[in-house]
């Protein structure tokens, strides 16, 4: 789900990814890590998923300066076994990591027709479609997934045990949009609360639990409480499976063993799961991509309920918001902006350079 944050101040595309880029060059990665990691964040505002964009710049600074994140970190794979990859990411941002194992598995995808990589010694990698989409453009389909911090409870418990585990699918259209799925297994996040909590909004109804399992729309009472699983049981089911991919396969931090939500992550303990499949080893792919349309044109002409202008496929709304982003600039809350700001100014950052973003800023 994304979210619609009209009224916000809009900041140029090309002028926060310059400001982002420069921020994490100050915390010592070299540009083309930098410019990687405020593409992932800047990908994920561009759609509208704020949950995962600049917001998290001054949490990445210290992850990368005190945090114990090696900002050089270089990943490598430490495990071959042809279609199958065990990738360490040397205790890299996860998406230095994530970027990593992406385009090794499109490239044994391209010769085994599917392929997969587990990945440890990473930390929090934003938003899973920024990984899964880059298979569309190989002609194949990409699914991504990741552990999470532990924010939910087993179905029936009251005890913080399973991360949110979100997972990726992207699938390749012909003249529709690609089909692009990117959720946890929670009615929302952590960061999607952060939002609500500085905007003074309460939740909305079926996302949070407090800590004693009683539901809560208080966004104080959710980050210190419980985040309930889509589904019911089904949610934590998913949830689970998502955990062990993410985790068992590479030997990373699965669950509790990788922090909690009060003292944070435990450095270099994340684990990801990232596969591509590559089509025409099943398929004609024109005949493939056909069939995608027909799909999404089915739902396009489905009879709308009562109050519904349009059905939109999965990923849809977020391409729509991306051109409008591109075109208008995104907008971001005062909140996100001041602290953007500040996180910039605390690492050397020059802010008279982005004349734009201060001027937005201080509106």
């Amino acid at each position: 789900m994304s979210e619609s944050f009209e009224g916000g101040r809009r900041v140029p595309v090309d002028e926060l990814l310059a400001l982002v880029t420069e921020i994490f060059q100050r915390c010592q990665m070299s540009r083309a890590d930098a410019a990687l990691l405020a593409d992932s964040l800047v990908y994920a505002d561009l759609s509208g998923i704020h949950s995962h964009g600049v917001l998290r710049v001054p949490e990445y600074i210290v992850k990368l300066t005190t945090g114990g994140v090696n900002p050089t970190g270089r990943p490598s794979i430490v495990r071959d076994a042809g279609a199958c990859l065990v990738i360490d990411g040397d205790n890299s941002m996860g998406q230095i990591g994530m970027d990593f194992a992406t385009k090794r598995v499109i490239e044994r995808a391209a010769v085994h027709g599917i392929a997969a990589a587990g990945i440890r010694g990473s930390n929090h990698s934003g938003a899973m479609a920024y990984y899964a989409g880059q298979a569309v453009a190989h002609g194949m389909i990409g699914i991504a997934t990741t552990n999470a911090l532990p924010t939910m409870a087993p179905w029936g418990g009251v005890e913080k045990l399973l991360g949110i585990n979100p997972l990726g699918v992207a699938i390749p259209a012909g003249e529709e949009r690609p089909i692009v799925f990117d959720a946890a297994f929670s009615g929302s996040s952590h960061g999607k609360i952060r939002i609500y909590q500085q905007k003074g909004w309460p939740l909305p109804e079926g996302w949070a639990l407090d800590r004693e399992g009683q539901p809560t729309t208080d966004p104080a009472a959710a980050i210190d409480g419980l985040l309930m699983p889509i589904g019911g049981f089904k949610g934590t089911a998913l949830a689970l499976i998502m955990g062990v991919l993410s985790s068992m396969l590479s030997g990373a931090a699965y669950g509790t063993e990788l922090g909690d939500m009060q003292s944070g992550p435990r450095p270099g303990q994340d684990g990801h799961f990232v596969a591509a499949i590559r089509v025409e080893a099943f398929e004609d792919l024109d005949v493939f991509k056909s069939r995608v349309d027909g799909a999404i044109r089915q739902i396009h002409e489905c009879r709308p309920a009562a109050g519904v202008e349009r059905i939109y496929a999965p990923g849809e709304l977020e391409f729509l918001r991306q051109a409008e982003y591109r075109a208008q600039g995104i907008p971001l809350n005062g909140v996100t902006l001041g602290d953007l700001e500040g996180a910039a100014e605390r690492v050397g950052v020059d802010m008279d350079r982005y004349p734009t973003f201060r001027k937005v800023a201080e509106l």
